[in-house]
């Protein structure tokens, strides 16, 4: 394998527009774009029998049906109460818990508890915990310690997950399973240790047949960097300067492998007991180092764990405003729910109830917020909304981290929010999936590289994309995410338009998709930092945007990275706006340029380019667009592509349409009023949105407005 032919290793579609095996059959709507199925939303919460006594347990149960909780997930940490010795197991609890709720009529969600093994087995085995990079060992003592290519400890998983299974195969309460627990929580996807350099090495081998393969793609040359052969590879470890960033990447994508083998052996075994469990996952929020598209071939859909107020301060590139610590950033939660959907939905397995440990600042939220959340996750498709968790626990870490009771049994503020919820969903009943006109090009693998080698401390993959999805947002566009690393068979046809932020690893196979969308009409709006390497993370052998070059009509002649300290201004189309962190000084070729710089020594010279082909469009942004830049691109393409949108709503209001209703939904703590018409019908709330309120309304997006 050379460098020009190197693909990545996950041919994995997006969770949005997955047609392959195993997933389900991808729907479609009038013009082939990917739908989610239809399904009434319902309310949960994650409940921990074992941290209460036995005689709250009936109370409990009969407190989750009068809020109109029926769905439970439990046992995801419970290895040590099911197995307090080897070989010694007591399901006696569990079987009590199950039954009663079981016969409440509220759905019962298992996980697998490999997230948490046992003192005994780490006694037995300490070869199965981590090490960090620097050699430093993971011990016991929180949560996520072992390693996923321990052999021991996938035969260990496989035991314990075969003994839950088959004990619940036949219990009709048990609806479906969650593998294990936030795969990659604490920076654990990424272990060090020698069970992983032995795996590494036969990845390294598999994927490159000969290690002369190796040092070409990866270009080891550089530092004296070569290997003799594949015993010489190792883990990324601890070293004086920066890594390869070849070396890294590649790493990266073992990792991500290595998590995707681990989790198809657990949901076999879940299969095996039971064809018609469902089997999930819950990722996380803005999460790096995982790949949840190729984790995503092996479940039924995805679920995601939500803490808007927590991520707003620790995972965001955002201002950490006053109304984004009382409900979060809307657009970065909404992003997660996009990416997560697939063609049946997806779940919010923990909803953030109330005020959360482990933030840097753990604020209330504000009055209502649980309830928007819940509502702004079934507007993007979510099926189920699952709090975490019951009730405030009273020992161990998370003893900070409220539920939606109190830690005395008391209802909590979250309490009122999810039965009130609940009702409303009851109340709008079954709901068409989410009908997307726009995909958002993802990939983590493009993520990966950028990390590596962001050429400016404030460039961030997610926040470059969030750019672009914010302003589809505000004008109230639903979007699929779909998946575009390298060697993936990605899905465009039906969308009315497709918005690729960056391609950063990029070969002609991966253009040439791009190619055919946008010659048989589709309209295409490509960012920065495109085309400029190959997938094995060297720089492509021609100019940026390299196989973009012919559909973009260009060449970036220069790229410069740019402090927030330096005037950075462009026209495009008569108006000038700002843009910020990077810049590529653009030579058109066929196409026309449409924006040029107006400040600094790149004055002159052309930003944006737009170029016909075929029967469609496509436009080349050379820069990071601020938002207003953002915002006039994108209703360029919206307007091109023939895609309705409603007026520029204010960062703290939403408006998103889903089966003829919109839902309103106002992050802000002032209230807002909305005009939707006389005859518009509501079905929750009115006109007048209070703060963190939500209305839902049968309206068309675009008479959407704010009076």
């Amino acid at each position: 394998m050379t460098d020009d032919t190197d693909t990545g290793p996950n041919g994995a579609e997006s969770m949005a527009t997955a047609d392959g095996e195993p997933g389900p059959e991808r729907r479609s709507d009038s013009n082939g774009a990917p739908t989610s199925a239809a399904a009434t939303p319902r309310i949960g919460v994650c409940y921990f029998p074992e941290h209460w006594p036995r005689e709250r347990w009936e109370t409990d149960v009969q407190q989750m049906v009068e809020a109109g909780i029926d769905v439970v997930r439990m046992a995801e940490f419970s290895w040590g109460r099911i197995e307090p010795e080897r070989g010694e197991f007591d399901f006696e609890w569990l079987d009590t818990a199950v039954s009663l709720l079981g016969d409440a009529g509220i759905d019962v969600v298992l996980c697998t508890p490999t997230a948490t093994p046992p003192k005994w087995l780490v006694d037995e085995h300490p070869e199965i915990l981590q090490v960090e990079p620097d050699g430093t060992t993971r011990e016991f003592g929180s949560r996520r310690h072992y390693c996923f290519n321990s052999g021991v400890y996938r035969e260990e998983s496989a035991r314990i997950a075969r003994e839950m299974t088959e004990r619940y195969a036949d219990v009709d309460a048990v609806v479906g399973w969650q593998t294990d627990n936030e795969y990659g929580c604490h920076e654990t996807v990424r272990c060090y240790c020698e069970d992983c350099a032995a795996a590494f090495r036969e990845w390294c081998r598999e994927r490159y047949d000969d290690v002369d393969s190796l040092n070409e793609t990866w270009g080891t040359a550089f530092w004296s960097q070569q290997h003799g052969s594949f015993a010489e590879v190792d883990p990324p470890r601890h070293t004086a300067a920066e890594h390869h960033p070849s070396r890294l990447l590649d790493y990266a994508r073992f990792a991500t492998e290595s998590v995707v083998d681990y989790n198809d052996l657990q949901a076999e075994i879940i299969r095996e007991a039971n064809d018609e469990w469902f089997v999930t996952h819950n990722f996380m929020g803005h999460f790096d180092t995982l790949d949840s598209f190729s984790v995503g071939d092996s479940l039924d859909f995805a679920t995601w764990d939500s803490y808007p107020t927590g991520f707003a301060q620790d995972r965001n590139t955002e201002a950490v405003t006053d109304d984004r610590l009382r409900a979060g950033d809307p657009d970065q939660v909404s992003l997660n729910h996009d990416l997560y959907r697939g063609p049946d939905g997806f779940w919010v397995m923990e909803q953030q109830p109330g005020d959360v440990n482990w933030p840097p600042r753990c604020p209330q939220p504000g009055e209502g917020a649980m309830r928007l959340w819940a509502h702004q996750a079934v507007a993007h498709g979510a099926n189920v909304v699952s709090y975490f968790r019951w009730r405030r626990c009273r020992q161990g870490q998370e003893q900070y981290h409220a539920g939606l009771r109190k830690h005395d049994g008391s209802p909590d503020r979250g309490y009122g929010d999810a039965s009130r919820a609940a009702a409303e969903f009851a109340e709008l009943g079954e709901l068409d999936g989410v009908d997307a006109p726009v995909a958002l090009c993802f990939s983590y693998e493009d993520l990966w590289a950028l990390s590596e080698q962001p050429h400016a401390p404030e460039f961030d993959y997610w926040g470059l994309v969030g750019s672009f999805y914010r302003a589809l947002r505000a004008r109230g566009i639903q979007v699929d995410v779909v998946d575009v690393s390298p060697g993936a068979d990605i899905h465009l046809d039906g969308y009315e338009a497709v918005v690729a932020p960056t391609v950063h690893l990029a070969d002609e196979s991966l253009a040439g998709q791009f190619e055919a969308y946008v010659a048989d009409g589709g309209s295409l709006l490509v960012g920065p930092r495109t085309g400029y390497k190959l997938p094995g993370n060297r720089l492509q052998p021609d100019l940026a945007p390299g196989p973009f070059a012919d559909l973009v009509g260009g060449r970036v002649d220069q790229h410069e990275s740019l402090p927030s300290s330096v005037e950075t201004r462009l026209s495009y189309r008569g108006e000038e706006y700002g843009y910020r962190t990077w810049a590529e000084w653009l030579a058109p070729d066929g196409g026309t340029a449409v924006g040029e710089y107006t400040t600094g020594v790149a004055a002159g010279r052309p930003a944006i380019l737009e170029h016909a082909v075929g029967d469609g469009s496509v436009t080349y942004c050379g820069v990071w667009p601020e938002e207003d830049l953002a915002d006039a691109l994108l209703v360029g393409l919206l307007d091109r592509a023939d895609v309705s949108h409603a007026e520029r709503f204010p960062e703290t209001v939403r408006v998103t349409p889903r089966d003829g209703y919109v839902w309103i939904l106002n992050f802000g703590a002032d209230p807002v009023d909305i005009d939707v018409g006389s005859e518009a019908a509501w079905h929750v709330g009115d006109s007048s949105i209070p703060g963190f309120g939500v209305g839902v309304v049968e309206a068309g997006l675009a008479d959407v407005s704010i009076t």
